[in-house]
């Protein structure tokens, strides 16, 4: 029989942002943000993590959102990715969910319906050397599923990893990701500048490398309404931890090509997803096990 063709490649952006208290202003720079990476060529679009609305205060924060079916934006955003025959992954949103709020990312397909939805497991509760201090778990709701989601370009079917921000540092979920056929990981963010200048990149790449995966991070950058200051620096690294594209702080769009051969060379030359073994841990006489049994491939 004859050999399969090669997947195409394609071209996806990140949607750098600076969100305000406003959702309205935010709403219509993420669609101007996804429209330029579409003229430019992007078929997968990404914008950050609090897409609609970066405010500090409980209050207002709780009289600004909406729930899922009633967001302005995401029936835009719906409407924009029918238009223009793309994925559009808006990187997260405040979500009124009874009485706390998810943070959730929205992956919409090319039809205009939405694929797959990720609340934010690990939620960002840090008091930092510079006295900031933040706790997540105080007015949002922690997501309990990892998620994977099918990516089609054109009759093409890619998959995506999804996380949030702080989950960047926690491996075990791309590896989970990767065992269940994730090729590209991605890591929306709204990293504060301190931890960000520290760690940003390096844990991008590690996550890149560790799994012989795309990494796809839209972040929010500069110094915001709120007060607050993120790291920017939108990035796209390829399986082997090779930066493609990076921003600086400003809002823009960054684009790479994502070339699916890459994912089978790095993982055929480092094939650490077929390696994973099972262990106990002192003092566990054999009864707990880390880390999960492989559940995926090496492709």
């Amino acid at each position: 029989m004859p050999a399969s063709s090669p997947r195409p490649s394609f071209v996806a952006a990140c949607v750098q942002m600076r969100s305000t208290t406003d959702p309205a202003v935010n709403r219509e720079a993420a669609l101007a943000g996804i429209r330029q990476a579409a003229a430019a060529g992007a078929v997968y679009i990404q914008t950050p993590e609090m897409t609609s609305l970066v405010v500090r205060d409980r209050k207002e924060l709780f009289a600004k959102v909406s729930d899922q079916v009633h967001d302005p934006l995401i029936a835009a955003a719906r409407e924009l990715a029918r238009e223009k025959r793309i994925t559009i992954h808006l990187g997260s949103l405040p979500l009124q969910e009874n009485d706390r709020i998810a943070n959730r990312a929205i992956v919409i397909d090319a039809q205009g319906e939405i694929a797959a939805t990720y609340d934010k497991i690990h939620l960002f509760d840090v008091d930092l050397p510079s006295g900031e201090s933040w706790r997540e778990s105080a007015t949002y709701t922690g997501g309990h599923q990892a998620v994977t989601v099918p990516l089609v370009v054109g009759d093409v079917t890619y998959t995506l990893g999804l996380s949030i921000c702080y989950d960047l540092r926690f491996p075990y979920l791309y590896r989970a990701l990767a065992e269940v056929g994730a090729e590209i990981l991605t890591v929306p963010a709204c990293f504060t500048r301190q931890t960000g200048e520290a760690h940003w990149q390096v844990l991008q790449r590690a996550r890149a490398i560790e799994n012989g995966s795309f990494v796809i991070s839209a972040a929010q950058g500069g110094l915001h309404e709120d007060g607050r200051q993120t790291w920017g620096h939108s990035i796209i690294v390829d399986p082997w931890g090779r930066v493609l594209a990076e921003a600086d702080a400003e809002p823009g769009v960054i684009l790479a090509t994502i070339d699916p051969a890459l994912v089978t060379q790095a993982r055929s030359q480092i094939p650490s997803l077929r390696h994973t073994r099972l262990f106990s841990l002192p003092g566990t006489e054999g009864d707990n096990v880390v880390p999960l049994q492989p559940r995926g491939k090496d492709a």
